[in-house]
C-alpha cells in the first residue's frame, strides 16, 4: 500500500531585513529601543514643533504613550526596525525607523528639537538606509514629508530621495488633513550627506 502524499503549497515568505541592528556612525549610535527610553521619547514628542510633523503622534504626548509605543515595537509583530538615535554617551535624541506598511517599506524619523541643524538626522537616516539596503538590496524605500517641512524635504533630497507625488494625510497632532509630499529611494540612488 502506497500512501500518496500531497505536496504542501510553498508559503512565500516576505523579505525581511532581519533583527534590528546596532549601527555606529562618526557621532552617533543607532540601537534598538529600551523601555528606559520612554522619558526621553515623551519629552521629545511632547514638543509640538516635533509632533506636528509626524502623522501618527498624538498631542499631548505622555510617558504612557511612549511606553505603549515601545511595547508594540518590542513585540516582534511589526516588520522592520525602530532605532533609537543616541549620542556616544547613550543620550536618546531621536528615532529612525524602517517599517513595512501596506506591502511597502517606509522610512520615518524624528529628532529632539535641541539637536536640529547639526546634521544628526541625515547622519542617522543615511546609516539606517545604507544598512537596510545591504540586507535588502533590491527594495524600494518610501518616505515623505508634510509640505510645510522644508528641512526634512531638504534632508531627503540630499540623501537621494526623489519626489513621486503628493497626497493628503491625517495628522493626529494637528487633528486634520495635511498635504504630504511622497518620496522614494533605491540603493543605487543613496548618497552620503
Amino acid at each position: 500500500m502506497t500512501a500518496h502524499l500531497r505536496e504542501r503549497p510553498k508559503i512565500a515568505l516576505r523579505p525581511d531585513p532581519g533583527p534590528c541592528p546596532v549601527i555606529e556612525t562618526g557621532r552617533l549610535i543607532l540601537r534598538p529601543h529600551k523601555l528606559s527610553d520612554a522619558d526621553a521619547i515623551a519629552q521629545s514628542l511632547g514638543d509640538y514643533q516635533i509632533s506636528r510633523m509626524l502623522a501618527r503622534v498624538p498631542m499631548p504626548y505622555h510617558r504612557q504613550d511612549a511606553l505603549d509605543w515601545l511595547t508594540r515595537q518590542g513585540s516582534g509583530l511589526i516588520a522592520g526596525w525602530t532605532l533609537a538615535i543616541t549620542t556616544g554617551d547613550d543620550v536618546h535624541i531621536g528615532c529612525v525607523g524602517i517599517e513595512l506598511m501596506h506591502g511597502q517599506w517606509h522610512l520615518g524619523y524624528w529628532l529632539n528639537r535641541y539637536y536640529w541643524n547639526r546634521g544628526y538626522a541625515s547622519e542617522a537616516a543615511h546609516a539606517a538606509i545604507e544598512r537596510f539596503f545591504r540586507r535588502m538590496p533590491g527594495t524600494v524605500l518610501h518616505s515623505g514629508v508634510f509640505a510645510d517641512n522644508a528641512g526634512s524635504l531638504k534632508l531627503q533630497k540630499k540623501l537621494g530621495f526623489e519626489i513621486t507625488g503628493c497626497s493628503q494625510v491625517y495628522a493626529l497632532a494637528r487633528n486634520g488633513m495635511v498635504s504630504h509630499i511622497e518620496t522614494r529611494i533605491t540603493a543605487a540612488d543613496l548618497r552620503k550627506p
